[in-house]
Formats: structure tokens, C-alpha cells, sequence
């Protein structure tokens, strides 16, 4: 005999994108104005700091100056706190970044989403070359194939006997050790303008980057996503930061 009145298990959903969206800022061009006078003004910024006057094309020069020449704290007196839904695995690479503040949701605390991530087809699948100059291309029907159909197998799988562990009593830190890394979590993520210029370097792929980078391509959407509301914030930082080959200051 079936209990009719207990509740369906939760449709297992595929994802082949990532989530980012600004939840708090205090960021502007005018932030790194102030900062960077007060070593010359003293006192006499601080009409200008607390009016948070906006930047002109005139501080463009002093902006560009700061970032050439790698002067870089005043770049740090902003802050912005990202929201960020992505697989685990791309988590585990954001938090080697040590530049930055991370609140997780928790596997222990809540019963985690059947959401997992599947490679979209214009995502690369063959690597090529040797660490530190990779290049990847697309891979054939076969293998996109292979890759989406194996994917969504393993999620289902997992997540399964997740679930049977869960219905059977088993705490929620011992049935989670099932579940695969292309499970999606959520967490929020503060840095300063200086530190996300840092995290830009390294996991953005640009043409023209005095040093380039071979990020993988998931966290590298991320990154264009924060980068994209970074630029709404401090359009003139973001574009002294592209002129000067996106190195950090």
C-alpha cells in the first residue's frame, strides 16, 4: 500500500548557465578620487568624500595615472557584495581567490536543490596544448552527446539514493557526500574594486591582457557577469583597468 500523502520528490532541473546579481554596493569612481588625494589634500577631501561627488572625464587622467602605475589602494575603498549561483565546482575555485568575503549555503543545514549543471553545445570540450597555454574546441555531436546523456544519468543517480537516504532518517551532512560537483549552490561574495580587478585577471580570457589566462570556462562566466555590473558602477576604473592590460594595480 502507497502513502498517498507523501509529498513527491522534488523534478530534478538542468542548468547549463550561471546566476550573478549585485546585492549591495557602495562603489564608485569617485571613491578612488578621494582616496587617492587625501595623500596631497589631507582634510580638504573630505567634503568631496561624504558628498560622494561623481567623477568627470577630467579624473579620467588621475585614474589611468593610478592604475599604470600601479598605485593601488586607492582602489580599495569601495565595496560591492555579489549574489552567486553556480555549480560546487566552480565554487571550490573561487574560494583559492583569499581576496575576498564568502558566505555559502549549507549542505548540513538545508535539504540541497536538485539543480545540476550540464554543458550547453557551445561550451568546448577538447583540451589542447600543456598547463598555462591551454586551447579548447568544440567537440564533436558524439562527444556533446556523450556528455549531456552521462551528465544528466550521474545527477539523477545521485541524487536518488540522496534522497532515499534522506527519507530514511540519515542526516542531511552524511546523504549530501552522494551528490556530485555539478550541483548548484549559492553563496554571496564581497570584494573591493582592487580585488576584483585581481579575480578579473585571472579568470577572464581578453585579448590584449599583458598576462594572459586560461580560466575554465565556468567560473569565467561568472566573472564576466560581475565584471559587467563592476563597469556599470565604475565605468572609468573598468576602463583604465582594460587600457593598462587588466593587471591589477
Amino acid at each position: 500500500m502507497t502513502d498517498d500523502t507523501a509529498p513527491a520528490p522534488p523534478e530534478i532541473e538542468f542548468r547549463s548557465d550561471v546566476t550573478v546579481e549585485i546585492v549591495r554596493s557602495s562603489a564608485s569612481d569617485s571613491d578612488v578620487l578621494f582616496a587617492a588625494r587625501v595623500s596631497t589634500q589631507g582634510e580638504q577631501t573630505l567634503d568631496a568624500a561624504a558628498a560622494g561627488t561623481e567623477a568627470t572625464a577630467r579624473d579620467r587622467g588621475l585614474i589611468n595615472y593610478l592604475m599604470r602605475d600601479r598605485h593601488g589602494s586607492p582602489f580599495e575603498h569601495n565595496s560591492m557584495t555579489f549574489y552567486v549561483q553556480a555549480p560546487i565546482f566552480v565554487f571550490r575555485e573561487f574560494m583559492r581567490h583569499r581576496i575576498a568575503s564568502y558566505n555559502e549555503e549549507s549542505g548540513r543545514y538545508r535539504e540541497l536543490r536538485p539543480v545540476f549543471y550540464v554543458p550547453g553545445p557551445e561550451r568546448n570540450l577538447l583540451q589542447i596544448g600543456k598547463p598555462g597555454a591551454y586551447e579548447f574546441l568544440p567537440g564533436s555531436e558524439e562527444q556533446y552527446a556523450l556528455v549531456d546523456t552521462a551528465t544528466r544519468d550521474a545527477a539523477s543517480f545521485a541524487f536518488d539514493a540522496y534522497q532515499r537516504m534522506l527519507d530514511a532518517g540519515v542526516a542531511r551532512e552524511v546523504a549530501r557526500i552522494v551528490l556530485p560537483l555539478n550541483i548548484y549552490s549559492s553563496m554571496y561574495v564581497t570584494m573591493n574594486a582592487r580585488s576584483l580587478m585581481n579575480f578579473l585577471s585571472l579568470r577572464t580570457k581578453v585579448e590584449g591582457t599583458h598576462f594572459p589566462s586560461f580560466p575554465q570556462r565556468e567560473i569565467e562566466m561568472c566573472a564576466e557577469k560581475m565584471e559587467a555590473i563592476w563597469g556599470e558602477l565604475m565605468p572609468l576604473t573598468r576602463a583604465a583597468f582594460n587600457a593598462n592590460g587588466r593587471v591589477a594595480p
